[in-house]
């Protein structure tokens, strides 16, 4: 298990975390241990929030030109490559070999399937990383300080000298250790005590449900296996979101707030748009709500003032009662 502690968050360390991956990039992904501390048990396809610890990692490689997974075929959220070592549960060395031969890019992300909290943005700090120096890889230190080659972007033609050579002085990768191979390499370091978490133990699984529910956490996680249940890859302004269902909920009644939220989705779908025409919805849906609160706000005032039941801006003409 690789150590962790709850109050840093995803793609935290001493850089700031980027935008979009600097360079095109190939992604393997290694699935196929056998999880003997777990009993056993299907490591990838636990759950964690909702979303197969596999898939997460899928979702946090989603820039990848390429994604490999070195194991046996399963369902996914996200299409994949498959690839296999041979013989399997050959070991890391021998399962990452297998699946760098269905990879083109110059860069490698490396990982395995079980980090739940691994994020678009840390891979784009490994690569960012990786680019900036002239390193052979850049890898993760966890909360104490401990490399996580298993979390790495490595350029591919360090990874396709060194494994040959391996292969070669101990007559094939299986059963060698990884630091056989990270041994040889030159190594950048990039701190973050959260994303280098990975699941062992059925201990590590409870730790990792945990944390998700936690304040601050919880509602990003649901929205983004929302989104992936539902194959929705659009971004928007959640907070926007919010403050409209809000709004709805005070200035109409409470079970307006879902149903506005989703009309508005509805009709950002409708014409076609992206997040600025969820965003314009929205503001729409919004300025209506208001308008239903300063109604409310005239009607509950008035009687008391002993002033008409009348918008403030009618005039004699416009009154509901005007003859």
């Amino acid at each position: 298990m690789t150590a962790y502690k709850p109050s840093g968050d995803p793609g935290a360390g001493t850089d700031p975390a980027p935008g979009p991956a600097p360079v095109g990039y190939d992604a393997v992904v290694l699935a196929g241990g056998a999880a003997r501390r777990l009993g056993g048990a299907d490591k990838p396809g636990l759950r964690v929030g909702g979303r197969a610890l596999l898939d997460r990692v899928l979702a946090a490689c989603a820039g990848a030109r390429t994604t490999v997974v070195v194991a046996d075929p399963r369902p996914t959220a996200r299409p994949v490559t498959w690839a296999r070592e041979d013989p399997p549960g050959g070991g890391p060395l021998a399962a990452l070999a297998a699946g760098l031969r269905h990879t083109t890019a110059e860069h490698v992300v490396v990982v395995s399937a079980d980090l739940p909290f691994l994020a678009g943005p840390t891979v784009g700090r490994l690569l960012s990383a990786l680019a900036a120096s002239d390193a052979d890889g850049a890898l993760l230190t966890d909360a104490d300080g401990r490399d996580q080659p298993l979390v790495a972007a490595y350029r591919a033609s360090a990874l396709r000298r060194e494994l040959p050579a391996l292969a070669r002085d101990r007559a094939g990768l299986t059963g060698l250790p990884l630091r056989r191979l990270t041994g040889a390499l030159r190594l950048t370091r990039v701190p973050d005590a959260v994303a280098s978490f990975d699941c062992d133990t059925w201990d590590d699984i409870a730790t990792a449900r945990a944390r998700i529910r936690e304040h601050g956490h919880v509602l990003d996680e649901w929205i983004t296996a929302a989104k992936d249940e539902l194959g929705i890859d659009l971004d928007v302004d959640t907070g926007l979101l919010l403050d409209l269902a809000r709004d709805a909920a005070h200035g109409v009644a409470r079970p307006a707030a879902p149903l506005t939220t989703f009309l508005v989705g509805y009709a950002a779908g409708r014409a076609q748009g992206g997040p600025e025409a969820v965003a314009e919805a929205a503001r729409k849906a919004a300025a209506l709500a208001q308008r239903w609160a300063e109604e409310a706000a005239v009607a509950e005032s008035a009687p008391a003032a002993g002033k008409p039941d009348v918008a403030p801006d009618a005039t004699s003409d416009t009154r509901p009662d005007a003859r």
